[in-house]
Formats: structure tokens, C-alpha cells, sequence
């Protein structure tokens, strides 16, 4: 063999080599393994604990380093890292995590009101922030996440304070009723009443009307998803618009479909399912096929998650709070394909699928892309990684459902659920809006809600476009 051959061999090999490293160097995960998949998401969620210093000296419990210019993140978005990890917990038994996360929860909870309404974030508190601690508190409960000490806040009490703190902000005199997105009169955004904020509060209304057996709740999440519907913000073919603005009485509907909304809903539409009966039932039935059909065909083109309202073929324009959005849709219908049967083996093909690009976006130190359908990493770290983690995260930890506690669904307290609550929670709020007394008529489920009417609104109209965020 010529000196010139023997070096172009040399070169092959090399090549080789380098691709043999490159796909050593990707996360490997065997789908059909769950030893595998729990291997792997113990790296990744290694990998996000990286991104939280809460647990350091001098720093706050529970959040994630922000608000911007301070860090990428807001507030709501660790009360979603934090509900992450509870399912992570579900799914894996890994507890790695559960004492930060327990302690991160009751903490931002915050005394006396235990309402997750804290003081040092009024200035961007809005109504779906309150929401996402307040889900990953309900979580908790309904997978008997370990509770806390008996003179600390429960989990069922934690999402019934959201509930009754929420639910006094119900005003009917603008657009014929619904949440605004932001608590305070001050802040950008105060005049838009959007599909996440009411989305949130009949979620969490939905999980406590099944987990707690009162109709009370339920009568909240009928009132709510039918006001969501009659403004038109889902419409008849299931698309999940954004929301609307008060000036215009919420007709200006801002067409823009983010997941997470739709996510929120179908797994309420599920709850809801599962827990009435008959007509009901079947109307239920009817909202959660209708809005599965939608997601898949608009979500997963290909069998991939894609959050097509941000993440274009040729750029990505996400935020860092839209970075995180495919982990809430894997971890919603995974909870629907148990409380919906009918859905499960559309749902977990999908998800599967899904979580293949997943994997295929993470290094094998567990650092995850924003990308799921090419192949690689895309080093897209711009807005912050977490979101990225947590949501590979979920992906993984949700391939997981085919185990009994999982198949037998969210419990509730007449079903091992041993979350402690309290109907009355959050009553001592006493931040700069404090909610009145709800009463007995509110609890009945009769008469009319007197809004909390909040002064000196000064302001325009604010594009929400692309902003599902607090900047």
C-alpha cells in the first residue's frame, strides 16, 4: 500500500472514530427499558438542580435566579421546576430532590395568608403565576408527595388558599366575568383576561372537585370553561387562543396557540371527566377528545413536539417561560391518557415519539436542547437552560405510566389521598389586594360575585403577541 492510500485510510478511520464519540457523547436511553429511562432522568435532573442555587447560603429558597435583569427567570416558573420534580419523584421514586422541593413550597408559600401570593413579587405577579405554585401544591397531594410537618401549610390547603384567593377576583362587569392576567392594578397586562390565568384557577378548581368530593368546585370549573368558550378564546375546533382585552370587551382576540394553554385544559377537561357522571360525563368526554384531536395534529406534526408558535423552521423567537412549555404538555396528557382511557394509546404513541427527539437533543451529562426534531443539540441557551431541562425531563419521566400507582390515577381523600386541607385558606392574606370572605352563597354555589374592584387603572393596550411572560 502507497503512502497516499494508507493516509486516506487513516483519515477514514479517524472519521469514524470522531462519529463514534460524537454518538458517545449523546445521552443514550433505551425507550423499552424503564431502568434506562430512569437512569437518564437522573442525569437530567441532576443536570437542572445545577441551574437552582435556592439551596445555597444567602440565597432565597425555592426560585430560580431572577427576575430579569437579575437571572432569566420569574417567579412562577420554579413553582413549575418544582412540580416537575414531585413527578419526577412519582414516576422514578427517586427523592433526591423532595426535601428542596418541600421545603422550597411551603416556604414561597409564605405566612400567614400560606397562599403563595409573597410581598417581594408583587410587581409581576399575575393570576397564572399564583396558579403554578398552586398546581404543583395540588400535585403533591394527589400523588401523596410526602407532607409536610404538622405545623407547616399542607398541600391540599396550599391549592384550596389559591383557590379562594383566586376566586374573589372573579368580576363580571368586564367581558361578562373571568380572571385577569395580573393581580395588580399596576402591573402590564392588568387589562387582558387571557385563557392562562382563567385556565389555571379551573384546573386547580377541577383537581379539587375530584380530590375533595365538593361541588363547589366543580360549579367554578363549569362557570369558568364556559366563560372561556363563550369568548370565543377556544373555539369549535378546539384551537386555544391566548386571550382578549377589556378595553375592547375581549373581542380582540389575540389568535396566537401556545401549549401550555391547551395543556392545562385538557387535563381539567379529563379531571372533569373522570369525576361526573352521565351527561356531564359525556360533555366532558366530547371537550377532551376534541382538544387531544387539535394538540396532536398542531403540537406534534411528525410525532415530535413542536411549540409552533415560537419555534419556526428557520428561527426560534421563544422566551425563556415558552421554553419550558413541552414539559407541561407531556406531564398533562400523561395524566389524562390514566383519567381518560379512551386517550391512552393515542397519548402515549405521541408521547413516546416525542420523547425520542427529546432524547435526542441531550448530551450525556444530561444537558438538554430547546430542539426535539433534529437530531442533535442545538446549544440554544439564549433565554436560560432550564426550561430545556425541565421539559426532557418530563418527557422522560412520563414514559413511565405503565406502573399500577400511575395506571390507578391521582388520588384523592377517599382514595389514600392523606393531604390534610383547609376550606378556608387564605383568608389572612393581607398584601396590597386582600381578598374578602368567601361566604356561604360562594360555597353554594348561588348568587352573584361581587368583584373586588381595584382603583386608578391608568394604562394602554399591550400587545400580548409573543409576551406569555411577565416582561
Amino acid at each position: 500500500m502507497g503512502w497516499p492510500t494508507t493516509k486516506g485510510l487513516l483519515g477514514a478511520l479517524l472519521l469514524a472514530a470522531a462519529a463514534v464519540n460524537a454518538q458517545q457523547a449523546m445521552l443514550q436511553v433505551d425507550l423499552d427499558s424503564p431502568d434506562s429511562i430512569k437512569s437518564a432522568a437522573k442525569t437530567v435532573a441532576a443536570k437542572l438542580k445545577t441551574y437552582y442555587h435556592g439551596d445555597e447560603p444567602g440565597q432565597t429558597p425555592g426560585i430560580l435566579p431572577g427576575p430579569p435583569p437579575g437571572g432569566f427567570y420569574y417567579w412562577w416558573q420554579a413553582g413549575a421546576m418544582w412540580g416537575t420534580y414531585v413527578d419526577y419523584w412519582f414516576y422514578t421514586g427517586d427523592d433526591t430532590y423532595n426535601a428542596e422541593a418541600m421545603r422550597s413550597m411551603v416556604f414561597q408559600a409564605e405566612a400567614p395568608a400560606n397562599a403563595y401570593m409573597p410581598r417581594n413579587w408583587t410587581a409581576s405577579l399575575g393570576n397564572d403565576d399564583q396558579g403554578f405554585w398552586g398546581m404543583a401544591a395540588m400535585l403533591a397531594a394527589e400523588v401523596n408527595f410526602p407532607n409536610p410537618p404538622e405545623d407547616q401549610p399542607q398541600w391540599l390547603a396550599l391549592a384550596q388558599a389559591v383557590f379562594n384567593t383566586q376566586v374573589v377576583r372573579w368580576e363580571d362587569q368586564d367581558c361578562g366575568g373571568g380572571l385577569r392576567w395580573q393581580v395588580e392594578h399596576t402591573n402590564g397586562g392588568y387589562d387582558y383576561k387571557n385563557t392562562i390565568a382563567n385556565g389555571v384557577f379551573l384546573n386547580i378548581a377541577s383537581r379539587l372537585a375530584r380530590y375533595t368530593r365538593n361541588d363547589t368546585y366543580a360549579f367554578w370549573t363549569e362557570k369558568t370553561w364556559d366563560w372561556i368558550e363563550a369568548r370565543g378564546y377556544i373555539t369549535e375546533d378546539y384551537n386555544v387562543l391566548d386571550g382578549g382585552h377589556i378595553p375592547f370587551q375581549c373581542k380582540d382576540l389575540n389568535p396566537v396557540q401556545f401549549s401550555a394553554n391547551a395543556a392545562i385544559l385538557i387535563h381539567a377537561a379529563a379531571v372533569m371527566f373522570n369525576y361526573t357522571e352521565g351527561q356531564p360525563r359525556e360533555k366532558w368526554r366530547g371537550r377532551v377528545a376534541g382538544l387531544l384531536n387539535h394538540t396532536v395534529d398542531h403540537f406534534f406534526p411528525d410525532g415530535i413536539m413542536i411549540e409552533r408558535a415560537c419555534e419556526l423552521e428557520e428561527r426560534v423567537q421563544c422566551n425563556t417561560d415558552q421554553h419550558s412549555f413541552k414539559g407541561y404538555m407531556h406531564r398533562a396528557l400523561a395524566t389524562v391518557a390514566v383519567l381518560a382511557p379512551f386517550t391512552y394509546d393515542t397519548i402515549v404513541k405521541a408521547l413516546r415519539s416525542s420523547t425520542q427527539g427529546a432524547v435526542s437533543s441531550c448530551l450525556a451529562d444530561g444537558t438538554c436542547g430547546f430542539r426535539w426534531n433534529t437530531g442533535g443539540y442545538d446549544g440554544d441557551v439564549a433565554a436560560g437552560p432550564a426550561g430545556q431541562q425541565m421539559s426532557a425531563l418530563a418527557a422522560l419521566s412520563t414514559l413511565l405510566i405503565d406502573q399500577e400507582k400511575v395506571l390507578n390515577g391521582p388520588l384523592t381523600n377517599q382514595t389514600g389521598g392523606t393531604s390534610q386541607g383547609d376550606p378556608n385558606a387564605g383568608q389572612k392574606f393581607t398584601g396590597v389586594s386582600p381578598p374578602r370572605e368567601i361566604t356561604t352563597g360562594d360555597r353554594a354555589g348561588a348568587g352573584i360575585l361581587t368583584a373586588v374592584v381595584l382603583a386608578s387603572f391608568v394604562g394602554s393596550v399591550v400587545w400580548m403577541g409573543m409576551g406569555w411572560s411577565e416582561a
